[in-house]
This record gives C-alpha cells, structure tokens and sequence, in this order.
C-alpha cells in the first residue's frame, strides 16, 4: 500500500506530497485506541503547531495588554483600539513573518512546498492584480474589523455582567477543559459555515473570494469576503452562552485568526538551515483549495469521512472528488 501511494498519479501533481495517506484524528475511531489518541494530542500541544503559537499569544495578550473588564462596560474608542491592534498586529507579524521566510526570503528554498508555482503577480482576479495584496487587504481590512466588532461584543457583555463569567482560580478543571475543547469547537462549526458556503449562489459571490487562492500563502489563511467573515467569526458566540473568561475569548480569537496562517503558508514544515522547527502548512486542506469540492472541514473532527468528502492526497481520492463533484453539477 505504501508502495502503491507513493508512485500514484497524484505525486505527480504536487512538488512535495506527505509519504502516506493523509489520517484523521484517531479520538473518533472504533474501538479506541488510547496510545493513538494520546500521541495525535502531544503532536498538537506539547509542539510548535497552529495550535500552541496562538494559545501562547493568548496568554502574553491576557497577562500584559487585555484592558480589564471594568473599563469594558461602555464602549470607548480606547479599549476598542486595543482590542483591534491585538487583532492586527499578532496578526500582521505572524503572517507577514511567514510570508517574509518563506516567499521573499526564501529561508528554506522549495523544502517541502506542496505546490510548484510560486504565488501570482499581475493577475486580474485578484484585488490590486496582486495575490498578496489582495490578501492583505481582505485579512487586515475584513477580516480583523469583524473580528473586533464581535470580540468588542462579548467583552462588553461580560463586563456587565450578561453572560457568566469564571475565574481560574474558582473552577480551574473547568477553566482548562473549555480551553482544550476551543479547536473542537472550532472544527465543528468551521465544517458546518464552510458547506453553506459552497452553495453555489454563496460560493460564486462570497467565497470565491478566498478561493481564488489555488495556490495558498500566509496571508491567504483568512482572506474572506466581508459576509463570509461575518458568518465564520460566529464562533465566538458561544462565549455569550457557556461561561468562560476572557483568556478563553482571546485564545479563541487567535486560533481562529492564526491559525489559518499556518494551515494556508504551502509548507509542511518549517525549517532553518536543516532543522525542522514547527509543523506549519495543513495538505488536508491544501488539497480542498486545489480540488474544491473535498475535505470542507478540518482532521479534527472526520465529518468529511463521515459525509464521503474525504481526500486522503492519494490519486483515488482524487478520482472520488471528481465523481462528486460531476455528481453535484449534473443534479
């Protein structure tokens, strides 16, 4: 089997592939295989990942900058700012850091790059005839001011006392189960917002927007049309209705906002020199911008095996994808 993926078709089409069949998270498999589900969680949080760079910033955030809740409860153009340059700024340094490594800089050559082509210039689909500036603009133009709006929301709701909120101190199991359970969460309604988007009427004038990027960079992660960042940062609306604090929000925030960076920057890994530092680029999802109609969700959670639109990068999966698609069109 091993064999037979490594030599398929499908290589062919990429510059780097991962040796093997692409898997997904073992939690939901049956019957349960404890060590597995325990090495796919230290893979997550005990690395360098999307995962632990946003929790990380997160944190820093909470401890040094986060205004108090007390100065939340009007809005004041003060406390708006900052939630918006907490926005920006992590943002603008982990995208544009990546983009700077990797794209101008080079840092690492083609060191697993999945795709071959290098990202487009003079191009008129895209805003600017730029893929970068188009994605910039949408990322920090877009993307960040709903982010803030609904991040501004919920501070000021907890601040008056609207929605309930704990205290590590108070309920500290609590306090750090909700903290694992965010990318779950995440994933869930990240597959569910995603499949309404590729509604043909939604796809063709919101989230074509982001996929005109086939071929993903940095600042690809979260360059969405104004309404299809008004659906997708609906996720943090679950902190107006399960108590939390607002580490919670931020790390949230972050994960949503970051870690698409690292999932759109077309590296498997990033290197220095010779050295793997971090796993950076997602081909789960590389494989969605590439073929469309395949792997809507995350490896989170298996709803695309669970709903046939599973691409595992092998040259079959790609024979599946385009069955269903041609089955979608002809319907």
């Amino acid at each position: 089997m091993a064999h037979d993926f490594a030599n398929d078709a499908e290589a062919e089409r990429w510059h780097y592939r991962p040796p093997h069949p692409l898997t997904l998270n073992p939690l939901f498999n049956w019957p349960l295989r404890p060590l597995a589900v325990a090495q796919w969680y230290r893979g997550a949080w005990l690395k360098i990942t999307a995962l632990t760079v946003p929790f990380v910033i997160a944190v820093a955030i909470w401890a040094f900058v986060l205004p108090p809740l007390e100065q939340m409860q009007r809005f004041q153009i003060g406390w708006v700012a900052t939630v918006w340059m907490m926005n920006v700024i992590p943002q603008t340094l982990v995208a544009g850091g990546l983009h700077w490594w990797l794209y101008m800089r080079k840092g690492q050559g083609m060191r697993k790059k999945f795709d071959k082509r290098d990202l487009t210039r003079k191009n008129g689909s895209f805003t600017f005839n730029n893929q970068v500036l188009d994605n910039i603009w949408w990322t920090l133009g877009s993307a960040m001011s709903v982010a803030t709006v609904y991040q501004c929301l919920i501070y000021w709701s907890m601040a008056n006392g609207w929605v309930p909120v704990i205290a590590f101190s108070e309920r500290p199991v609590i306090f750090i189960l909700l903290l694992a359970a965010i990318p779950t969460w995440s994933s869930l309604h990240f597959y569910w917002v995603h499949r309404l988007e590729h509604h043909p009427r939604l796809y063709k004038h919101v989230h074509a927007v982001h996929h005109r990027n086939v071929n993903v960079g940095p600042w690809s992660g979260i360059s969405n049309h104004w309404f299809e960042n008004m659906l997708y940062f609906t996720t943090y609306f679950v902190h107006l209705v399960v108590p939390s604090n607002p580490l919670h929000v931020l790390f949230h925030s972050y994960f949503q906002q970051i870690s698409p960076v690292f999932s759109h920057c077309g590296f498997e890994r990033l290197s220095v020199k010779e050295t793997e530092v971090a796993k950076s680029g997602d081909f789960f999802h590389q494989l969605h911008h590439r073929y469309f109609e395949c792997n809507y969700g995350t490896s989170e959670i298996p709803f695309d095996r669970w709903f046939g639109t599973f691409h595992d990068g092998s040259a079959d999966g790609t024979a599946r994808t385009r069955a269903h698609k041609k089955q979608m069109y002809t319907r």
